[in-house]
């Protein structure tokens, strides 16, 4: 009889040994297994969340379909517990122990905006509206309130001051904090380009190198060029001669251009309208590359008092009204030619 209940006992602890290696098996099997995502998914963790909220949240996000299986797991391997508050990027054929150890990493989604060079600060804040997972803190305010915001004292308009880049922040991140990133570094750039700028050029400060710049961006596209255009606005700044830039008339129109500028734009005063005022305007017309600051540093040496655009992408320098005048209708008879086949 002893026997025969130590031969039953052992069965009971065969059979049940079994059935937890079997147990751990499923388990671990589940913990292989993928996520229920067809595509990438962005899940947020809130803080405090323990281990039943987690299974919750996967459960009623249909990312697993094995609750119990979801629990055990996490009992066998606490460690994976230790998942921390976040917003995180599930991409397609994760499993459930990748998204696990995800979690626990604490390595946060990555999200990306661009600024463009060339942009004004206007579409800079339009870029920050679109912006996913951004916490928007600067919607409406005021250009002098942005300003004080990224901590400009002696500027009230953050215009040309922030570097045109793609810049990546996670959830939950400020667009100050983002706008301040760009603006530091713009900051530093503008100080090590001044520092080692041609010394005779017609600068006062800083400021008036970016908006040169940012008058460079708006005329050229070309990197070739940008030296030259430069050239060609440093010489009418040394004879006294207006800069008569197209894009100062733009920029001081405000809302009311409309995609064209007419003759009594040019006539029309504003504090940016070069073809009226004399000088640099009083502030950058937009957001320059480093490249347009570095040729506002180092301008070609030319006698250029004149460009066009050339139909080809380009523009023809020149260094006396007539020349212009001709290369002007040169390339008036190229648009015509164009527009006629």
């Amino acid at each position: 009889m002893k026997n025969k209940k130590i031969k039953i006992f052992g069965i009971i602890v065969i059979v049940l040994v079994a059935l937890m290696i079997a147990g751990y098996v499923k388990v671990e099997r589940f913990a292989d297994r993928k996520l229920n995502i067809v595509q990438e998914k962005i899940f947020t963790l809130p803080a405090g969340t323990g281990r039943v909220v987690l299974q919750d949240m996967l459960v009623s996000q249909k990312l697993i379909n094995s609750p119990t299986l979801f629990g055990w797991l996490l009992r066998i391997e606490p460690a994976l517990s230790e998942f921390k508050a976040g917003t995180y990027r599930f991409p397609q054929g994760m499993t459930v122990r990748q998204m696990l150890e995800l979690l626990k990493s604490g390595k946060e989604a990555q999200f990306n905006v661009r600024f463009v060079e060339g942009f004004r600060l206007q579409d800079w804040m339009q870029e920050l509206q679109k912006a996913g997972y951004l916490k928007h803190e600067l919607t409406g305010k005021s250009d002098d309130d942005i300003a004080t915001a990224l901590g400009m004292k002696d500027a009230k308009n953050a215009e040309g001051w922030l570097y045109p880049d793609t810049y990546s922040y996670t959830a939950g991140t400020t667009d100050v904090s983002l706008l301040k990133r760009a603006h530091l570094r713009m900051e530093k750039t503008v100080a090590q380009i001044w520092a080692d700028r041609d010394p005779s050029l017609p600068y006062k400060t800083p400021t008036d190198l970016l908006t040169m710049a940012s008058i460079i961006e708006k005329e050229t596209a070309l990197k070739d060029e940008r030296q030259e255009v430069a050239s060609v606005f440093i010489n009418r700044l040394r004879i006294g001669m207006r800069l008569q830039t197209d894009p100062t008339v733009i920029y001081g129109m405000g809302d009311a251009y409309k995609g064209a500028i007419t003759k009594k734009d040019l006539e029309t005063a504003t504090p940016y309208n070069t073809y009226v005022i004399e000088g640099l305007p009083p502030s950058p017309i937009a957001m320059p590359s480093e490249a347009s600051i570095q040729a506002a540093a180092h301008p070609a040496k030319t006698d250029f008092l004149y460009f066009v655009a050339d139909g080809k992408g380009g523009h023809t320098f020149t260094t006396n009204l007539d020349s212009h005048n001709k290369a002007v209708r040169a390339y008036r008879d190229l648009m015509k030619n164009k527009n006629e086949k």
